[in-house]
């Protein structure tokens, strides 16, 4: 494969490699689009899904049952099957009026003139410092995301009797994850009076033996070195400490927007999105957006990439007629 730097222009440039930018390639392919480039800052190209050691994956896509690794190989073996050029490790630091995008990479920095670029960037969980929970900067707080990175890709394991903050879907994914980890969390902590999501969150809390307490808040993380424990408010507003040696965020996901909020793009205040038409293409007609990066809440991988070939299908049609539809 070509390097990138070695190139100065394409017909379409996909940023993100996760299930709504593969699914834009291949749909571009598909209708004939033949030049396409997929830009991936990680070393690993596929997305959050090569993460998630949990199935149901690929259900929609490829019609079998999948685990989230065994899914993104497969997403990037069958793009680059058809022709579609990956560049992993490759961060795309500016985007410029009329498609130009500016890039870092191993090979060096360098500059692409993309006819349509597609904002694929995804998602993020909201780590513990814009939650507002006091106390020291002790070891075992994370991320859902940061966990699987470290257990399915490095094989470490950062507490054994973790809690876990929140009850979305992706609370889902951590509890697989930390059983599949030999982790035994003590508690989940929702601050609402209900689960944010009742299945299947609360058919695994019950499964797993992971007791579920609504109505309850963490204000503040014990421990200086490592977490011992940490002072909870039950919805009776009493506080109480709860000893255990992690604590995992999940969810309140924002979306990995940085590129456009920092660009010329018109961005929406509320969500931090970009503001897109009902074709999926944003301020700047050079650019449009699909998948978790204009969704919230977050959509799960299935649903990214329908809105990536729905993207990929628009992007298709503006090139054929050459000009942008207003």
């Amino acid at each position: 494969m070509h390097k990138l730097t070695s190139r100065n222009k394409c017909q379409v440039a996909v940023i993100g490699s996760g299930p709504s930018g593969i699914g834009a390639a291949l749909a571009l392919k598909q209708a004939g689009i033949p030049d396409i480039v997929i830009l991936e800052r990680e070393t690993d190209p596929g997305g959050v899904p090569r993460h998630c050691g949990h199935p149901p994956f690929g259900l929609r896509e490829h019609h079998r049952f999948l685990t989230g690794p065994h899914y993104a190989r497969l997403n990037v073996r069958t793009a680059r099957a058809a022709g579609v050029d990956i560049f992993p490790a490759t961060t795309v630091t500016r985007l410029e009026k009329g498609g130009l995008i500016t890039f870092s990479s191993p090979a060096g920095l360098g500059t692409l003139q993309a006819e349509k670029v597609l904002l694929a960037t995804g998602t993020r969980e909201t780590p513990r410092a814009p939650r507002f929970v006091s106390g020291g900067r002790p070891q075992g707080i994370c991320t859902t995301g940061a966990l699987q990175s470290m257990y399915y890709l490095k094989n470490m394991v950062p507490f054994c009797r973790p809690v876990i903050v929140g009850s979305e879907i992706v609370s889902f994914s951590a509890l697989w994850t930390c059983n599949k980890a030999g982790i035994r969390p003590v508690a989940m902590l929702e601050k609402e009076q209900s689960p944010q999501v009742r299945w299947p969150v609360n058919l695994a809390s019950a499964f797993f033996r992971v007791p579920l307490l609504s109505g309850t808040k963490i204000i503040h993380i014990l421990g200086r070195e490592k977490v011992n424990g940490v002072l909870i408010e039950t919805r009776h507003g009493q506080q109480q400490e709860l000893a255990c040696d992690g604590v995992l965020f999940t969810g309140m996901f924002t979306p990995e927007a940085s590129l456009a909020r920092l660009s010329h793009l018109d961005v929406d205040p509320l969500t931090g999105c970009p503001i897109v038409d009902h074709m999926g293409r944003c301020s700047d007609p050079s650019y449009f957006a699909a998948g978790n990066v204009i969704h919230a809440p977050v959509k799960v991988a299935g649903k990214c990439w329908l809105s990536g070939q729905s993207a990929g299908l628009r992007i298709a049609e503006d090139l054929r007629c050459g000009k942008d539809h207003i």
